[in-house]
C-alpha cells in the first residue's frame, strides 16, 4: 500500500491519502479516512476500479508548489518551543543546553537533508572534542563526556520523531549510543580531604564534612531539617528519597555532631537555607569548583565525597549489608559502585591470605 498523511506547515494531518502509479499514470487521492485500515481498503476498491476499466483517471490541478524544508535551527527553534509547555522544566533546561551543539553543527541545513550518515559524522565529531567546563588546576583539557554526546543524540532521535509526517524515517533510528563507562572512582586522601575543607568557604564546608562523615547525598544534605535532627540519641532521620532504604536512619560520630550542633543555633526549618525564605539551598556547584581550584587538589566531583566515605567503610571492615543501609540503598550490588579499594589496600589483602594460607 502507498499511503500516507499530508503535513502543513509541520503538523500532522489527519486524512490518509493514495499515492500510487497506474498505467503510467499518476494517482494521487485523498481516501478520506482517518482510520488506515479503512483507507487500506479505499485504495484496494480504488485499484479494482482501475483494472476493471470502470473508471478513469481523472485530471486535476497541479499541487501548489510545496512550501520549502525548513532549517534544522528553525526545526530546533519550533521544537523547543512545544516541548516547553509539554515537559518538566528540567527536562526542557537539559534539551536547551543539548541543542547549542546540535544547531552549531546542523544549522541551515534542510531538514530532510540530514541522513544516518550524518547524524554519524556528528557524533564522530563530538566525541573529539573537548569540554568547555574546565578547572584552572589541571594540566590537560579533558574530552567531552559520552554522556554529553548521548543526551544530544537523545534530543536529536526526539526531535526526529516529532516531524515523522515530515522526515517519515528517522536518521537517528540505528546511531548507537557512546559508552557512557559512569563508573566513578575517585576517591580522596587524607590529605587531600584536609586541603579541599581548608579552602572550602561556608556552607559548602560543613556540607563536605557532613557528607565524608556519614555517605549522604549532596540533596540529603542540603535538606536537613531542624527536626530531624537528634544529637541526644546520635543520628539524624532522612526522610526523603525514591525507595523506602533511603528514608533511613543515619548515625553520627563526633565530627558530624559538632557540625549539626553548630548548625542548629541557627533560626529557621532548614540548617542549609537558601536564597528565597523558608526554603533550603538548592546546590552548592560553583562553591565546589572554586574550592578545588583553590586547594590544587586533582578535580573531583561533590559526590566523590559519598565515594570516599563508602570505600572508607568498607576498608574499616564494614560489611556490605550493612554499607547498604547507611547509603540508602535497596540492592548490596549497588554498593559497590561505590567502593573503591586503594592499591595499597588490594596489596595488604594479597598479604593477608598468603599468611592464611
Amino acid at each position: 500500500m502507498s499511503l500516507y498523511k499530508k503535513a502543513k506547515n509541520g503538523k500532522k494531518g489527519k486524512v490518509w491519502w493514495m499515492n500510487f502509479w497506474w498505467d503510467g499514470k499518476h494517482v494521487q487521492e485523498s481516501t478520506r479516512c482517518t482510520n488506515k485500515r479503512d483507507a487500506e481498503a479505499i485504495e484496494r476498491a480504488r485499484r479494482t476500479q482501475l483494472a476493471k476499466g470502470e473508471v478513469g483517471i481523472e485530471e486535476r490541478e497541479l499541487d501548489p508548489e510545496p512550501e520549502p524544508m525548513m532549517t534544522f535551527s528553525e526545526a530546533v527553534t519550533k521544537f523547543l518551543a512545544w516541548h516547553q509547555s509539554t515537559s518538566r522544566a528540567s527536562t526542557h533546561k537539559r534539551y536547551l543546553t543539548s541543542s547549542v551543539a546540535l544547531k552549531a553543527y546542523f544549522g541551515s541545513t534542510p531538514l530532510d537533508q540530514i541522513k544516518n550518515k550524518d547524524v554519524e559524522e556528528f557524533k564522530a565529531h563530538r566525541k573529539g572534542q573537548l569540554s568547555s567546563r574546565l578547572r584552572r588546576n589541571e594540566t590537560a583539557r579533558r574530552k567531552l563526556r559520552p554522556a554529553s554526546v548521548n543526551r544530544e543524540l537523545a534530543l536529536l532521535k526526539h526531535l526526529f520523531n516529532h516531524y515523522d509526517e515530515l522526515i517519515p524515517k528517522n536518521p537517528v533510528r540505528k546511531v548507537k549510543m557512546l559508552d557512557e563507562e559512569n563508573v566513578q572512582d575517585r576517591v580522596l586522601t587524607r590529605e587531600e580531604e584536609k586541603l579541599y575543607l581548608m579552602a572550602s568557604s561556608q556552607p559548602l564546608r560543613d556540607i563536605a564534612t557532613l557528607m565524608l562523615q556519614t555517605g549522604m547525598r549532596p540533596e540529603e544534605v542540603c535538606r536537613i531539617r531542624r527536626e530531624n535532627v537528634h544529637l541526644d540519641q546520635d543520628y539524624l532521620f532522612n526522610p526523603h528519597g525514591k525507595t523506602p532504604a533511603a528514608k533511613r536512619r543515619i548515625p553520627l560520630n563526633r565530627t558530624a555532631k559538632e557540625v549539626l550542633a553548630r548548625r542548629l543555633q541557627q533560626d529557621g526549618d532548614y540548617l542549609f537555607k537558601g536564597r528565597i525564605e523558608g526554603r533550603s539551598i538548592v546546590k552548592v556547584n560553583a562553591a565546589h569548583t572554586a574550592a578545588v581550584d583553590r586547594s590544587g587538589v586533582r578535580h573531583f566531583t561533590l559526590y566523590a565525597l559519598r565515594h570516599t566515605y563508602a570505600t572508607r567503610a568498607a576498608m574499616a571492615g564494614v560489611d556490605a549489608i550493612t554499607l547498604a543501609a547507611l547509603l540508602g540503598h535497596s540492592k548490596i550490588t549497588l554498593v559497590m559502585r561505590y567502593v573503591h579499594p586503594s592499591e595499597q589496600n588490594k596489596m595488604a589483602a594479597m598479604q593477608r591470605i598468603e599468611a592464611a594460607s
